[in-house]
Parts: structure tokens; C-alpha cells; sequence
């Protein structure tokens, strides 16, 4: 009994999910990570509702790297501060935020729909990408941002 009483002490409640263990639309928009996550369940803690407090010290709570898609073993390098796993992660943010300008630019100056975006992007850009994507994927992809950019015109 005593162990479970200290297991309590030493967790909180997720900052991430706010305790549901589920990152809804919600926590996504309140961390500001629209078109970088989706709903799921939370890799911050688990699923569990509940946050180790060495945890919040150690991994920020945005850490957009940190899904609950990838391998456990890559999870448990990002939870433990592997410095190689966290700047693979900071990497990727990094392209994803560029693709993103790279879409808003495209669709704001140029009226420029999501195919169009994407032909264009693979034809001169993803040479430079650190990550590589499908057409399919990068029109849906882009297809989110164009929408998100409408909606803030709404």
C-alpha cells in the first residue's frame, strides 16, 4: 500500500490531456499545435491521465515529437532526454513548420490551390526535405493547412 501512496505523490495530473488521457481537438488548439497533431491518445502520459512530475521537468509539454505513433523505444528516448532523439524531433517541427509556410505563402500570395502547392513543392523543394512525403499525403497535408487558413479568415 505504501508504494501505491508514493506512486500518487510523484505523479500529477497530465498538462498535456488534462487528465482525460485523451488529446482532443481542445488540448491541440490550446497548445498550439493544429496541423502537427491529432486527436489520440496521449503519449505524454501514457493514456494514464497522469504525469511522473520528473516528466514535466524533462520533456515540454509540446513537444511535438512526442506522439503516441511512434515506437515505444523512441518514446522512452524522448522521456529519458536523449539529446540525438530530441533534435531528430526538433527536425522534424522544423520541416513541418516550413511546409507550412511553404503552403501559406503558395495559397495567400498566389491563390494557389492544394495540388498546385504540392506539384510545385516536389518539383523544387523536396530535394532539401529532411523527411520525404507521398503527393497524396502532401496534398491532404496541405489541403489542412488551406482550410486552417480559411478558417481564421471566418
Amino acid at each position: 500500500m505504501r508504494i501505491f501512496n508514493f506512486f500518487n505523490r510523484s505523479a500529477v495530473t497530465c498538462p498535456r490531456c488534462l487528465g482525460k488521457g485523451f488529446v482532443d481537438w481542445e488540448d491541440i488548439i490550446r497548445l498550439k499545435r493544429q496541423l502537427k497533431w491529432v486527436p489520440a491518445p496521449c503519449a505524454y502520459c501514457n493514456a494514464t491521465g497522469k504525469a511522473e512530475k520528473e516528466m514535466l521537468s524533462k520533456v515540454a509539454v509540446d513537444c511535438m515529437y512526442l506522439t503516441i505513433d511512434l515506437p515505444e523505444s523512441e518514446i522512452e528516448k524522448i522521456k529519458n532526454g536523449d539529446q540525438e532523439t530530441i533534435e531528430k524531433g526538433n527536425q522534424r517541427e522544423r520541416f513541418v513548420d516550413q511546409l507550412i509556410q511553404f503552403a501559406e505563402q503558395h495559397y495567400l500570395n498566389q491563390n494557389m490551390d492544394a495540388e498546385s502547392i504540392a506539384n510545385l513543392y516536389l518539383s523544387t523543394e523536396q530535394e532539401n526535405a529532411v523527411f520525404s512525403v507521398t503527393k497524396e499525403e502532401l496534398i491532404k497535408y496541405v489541403e489542412g493547412v488551406i482550410n486552417l487558413k480559411r478558417s481564421e479568415f471566418n
